[in-house]
């Protein structure tokens, strides 16, 4: 078991290592020491649950390599961190994202430092009543038919749960292995306990998405 207090996950894939290598050209260049990363990246084809390549920081798992397998992939990448780390937080975000004021990370772990009852945190979306997605118009792997019920969530650009959320998430992990919407998933299975003091933060100031920032030639 490593210790690493505070490990941040990058949802990749295959199709998308442009993205993973601007990144790291880029932001991940001057991540804070206290943070380590990985690029999680999907291989069904692997002999185990997971493994990582610490030279590239890639943190493979056992699941299919494609969108609409992320709620998979993101449990997995919360079990293989749980298995493999003493740790206090996991941050999440995607390989599409440029973080354009390292301070963030400073912001977040003194708000954590401070507040050790913050469980879960990111843009807070509030669900107040059912309706259907209409993200299959974007992603049409995706079914059209796809109820979304009232919860609270953070958005998947970025959010952070602590190790106790992990715990709790990965007794529920077949049923967000059923579902489509990852950030949604973690949102209303994680337990209601979990969410009563969520960290609601503004990350449209301090994350772009690569196509609309200055490196988007690099992944034409």
């Amino acid at each position: 078991m490593f210790n690493q207090d505070y490990i941040l996950l990058i949802m990749n894939c295959k199709k998308y290592e442009k993205k993973a290598r601007v990144q790291k050209m880029t932001w991940l260049l001057n991540l804070p020491s206290y943070l380590q990363f990985y690029h999680v990246i999907g291989d069904e084809h692997l002999d185990r649950e997971f493994t990582f390549d610490n030279e590239h920081r890639i943190l493979w798992v056992k699941v299919a390599d494609d969108y609409i397998s992320l709620p998979k992939k993101v449990i997995a990448a919360y079990n293989a961190i749980h298995k493999t780390f003493s740790f206090k937080y996991i941050l999440k975000t995607d390989d599409d994202q440029i973080v354009t004021n390292l301070k963030f990370f400073d912001i977040v772990k003194g708000i954590l430092s401070r507040s050790p009852v913050i469980h879960y945190g990111g843009y807070i979306i509030d669900i107040k009543q059912n309706y259907l997605s209409q993200y299959h118009k974007i992603h049409p792997e995706l079914p059209a038919y796809l109820p979304i019920l009232q919860t609270k969530h953070c958005s998947g650009r970025f959010y952070f749960l602590s190790k106790q959320a992990i715990e709790q998430l990965l007794t529920k992990r077949e049923l967000i292995k059923a579902h489509y919407l990852e950030d949604y998933a973690i949102g209303y299975y994680l337990d209601s306990s979990f969410k009563e003091n969520m960290l609601n933060l503004m990350t449209q100031n301090y994350f772009v998405d690569v196509e609309k920032s200055n490196f988007s030639k690099y992944i034409e």
